[in-house]
C-alpha cells in the first residue's frame, strides 16, 4: 500500500522533468530522531523520496541518523549558521533559546492534531512560526513537515494517585509540561530518544515520557518501568519541522520551495495517519507480553495538570511578550474551532 505522500509524489512527478528547476539541489539533513522509530522519524525519508520524484531528480535530499551530522540539539544553530543547509527536528527542543518555540511543538491540554493543522495553515499559526525565527535572529525557513497523535502521559516505576507521589522523582520530560511537572515537585531533564533507556536502567531517572506506545515499545522502557499512563494531557498532538538555511531556500527555484512545501504538507497527513494506524498492536503486547500496566489519570490528577498549565501558561505570557501574542492567538482560534467541535463531532463515552 502505498503512503499519502508517495501516492503524491508519484502523481506529481509524471509531469515533473529535470528541465523545468532552475538547478539542482542537495540538501544534507540531519534529524534529531532515528529513522527506525515509527511515526516519530519514518516520515523524513518519505519525505526524500518524495521530493526526488516529484522533481525529477533534481531535488534531493541525504537524510543523517541522529549524531552523525550534527548533536540533535544543535540542529537549529548548525542550519541557520550554514553549517548544514538543512534539519527535521521539533521546535520544542529550542525552549531554552526561544520561550515560544514549545507553542509550535505541543502545547499541554492543546489542539489536537486536526485543529492544531487548521490553525497552522489556516489560521495564523504558519505566519507566526516563521516569525518567530525571523525575529529571534535564525536565518531559517521553517516548513511544518510532520504531526503524530496524542502521546503517552509517561511511564512510571510506581503507581502515581495524588500529587504528593511525583513530589522528589527525577523524570525526563518534554516542553511546556515539563513546566507543570517541576511545579508539582519534579525534577526533570529533556534527554534525547537514545539516552533515556540508559538513564532509567542506571537510575539516573526514575520516570520518563517520550512518544506514542509503538515508538515507546521501540526503546524498550517496558524493560524497566512498568506503569504506562494516560492520556497525554502534555502532548495530544506534536508537531515536527523541516529547517532551511533561509539563504539556501532563497536562492532555490520556485518549483523547488514548491515541491518542499507540498512533500511536508503531505507528510502532515501521512504522519498522523502512520501513527494513528499503529498503536493497538503495540497496546496489546505491552499488556498481553510485557507485563505492562495500563493507568488513566484521575479526574482530580488532570485537574491538577490543568490548574498548574494555566499558571505556567500566565507566567510564561507574563515574561515574554511574543510568547503572549502566539498563545493568544492560538487560543481564539481554539475558542472559535469550539462551536464547530461541540456541535460536529461525537461526544467521546469511557
Amino acid at each position: 500500500m502505498k503512503s499519502i505522500i508517495t501516492s503524491l509524489a508519484l502523481a506529481a512527478g509524471l509531469a515533473a522533468t529535470p528541465a523545468l528547476a532552475k538547478d539542482k539541489l542537495l540538501l544534507k539533513t540531519p534529524v534529531a530522531f532515528s529513522t527506525a522509530l515509527p511515526g516519530l522519524g519514518t516520515p523524513i525519508p518519505r519525505v526524500a523520496d518524495a521530493v526526488q520524484a516529484m522533481s525529477g531528480g533534481t531535488l534531493k535530499m541525504k537524510v543523517y541518523e541522529p549524531g552523525k551530522l550534527v548533536p540533535a540539539f544543535e540542529i537549529l544553530d548548525a542550519v541557520s549558521a550554514g553549517k548544514i543547509n538543512s534539519g527535521y527536528t521539533t521546535a520544542g527542543y529550542w525552549a531554552g533559546k526561544i520561550p515560544a518555540a514549545p507553542l509550535f511543538s505541543a502545547v499541554p491540554f492543546g489542539p489536537e492534531a486536526g485543529e492544531y493543522m487548521a490553525w497552522m495553515y489556516y489560521g495564523d499559526g504558519l505566519s507566526l512560526y516563521q516569525r518567530m525565527y525571523d525575529e529571534a535572529g535564525y536565518n531559517v525557513k521553517v516548513l511544518p513537515c510532520a504531526v503524530i497523535a496524542p502521546e503517552t502521559s509517561g511511564w512510571f516505576a510506581k503507581e502515581i494517585n495524588s500529587p504528593e507521589d511525583l513530589k522528589g522523582l527525577k523524570m525526563r520530560f518534554f516542553g511546556l509540561g515539563g513546566k507543570v511537572m517541576e511545579k508539582l515537585g519534579v525534577a526533570t531533564s529533556l534527554l534525547p530518544g537514545g539516552e533515556i533507556f540508559p538513564a532509567l536502567e542506571k537510575g539516573a531517572i526514575d520516570a520518563t515520557e517520550f512518544s506514542m506506545p509503538a515508538i515507546d515499545q521501540r526503546l524498550g522502557f517496558h524493560k524497566v518501568v512498568k506503569y504506562n499512563y494516560f492520556p497525554g494531557w502534555h502532548q495530544q498532538a506534536t508537531v515536527f519541522e523541516l529547517l532551511i538555511n533561509k539563504d539556501v531556500w532563497n536562492s532555490a527555484s520556485e518549483q523547488h520551495q514548491y515541491i518542499l512545501t507540498e512533500a511536508c504538507k503531505a507528510s502532515m497527513a501521512d504522519s498522523f495517519a502512520e501513527g494513528e494506524a499503529m498503536q493497538f498492536d503495540a497496546l496489546q503486547k505491552n499488556i498481553e507480553e510485557n507485563g505492562v500496566q495500563i493507568r488513566k489519570w484521575s479526574p482530580e490528577m488532570l485537574t491538577v495538570f490543568k490548574d498548574t498549565w494555566e499558571e505556567v501558561a500566565a507566567e510564561e505570557s507574563a515574561n515574554d511578550p511574543f510568547f503572549k501574542e502566539v498563545y493568544e492567538n492560538m487560543t481564539t482560534f481554539r475558542n472559535q474551532y469550539d462551536l464547530w467541535e461541540q456541535n460536529a463531532f461525537l461526544p467521546r463515552i469511557n
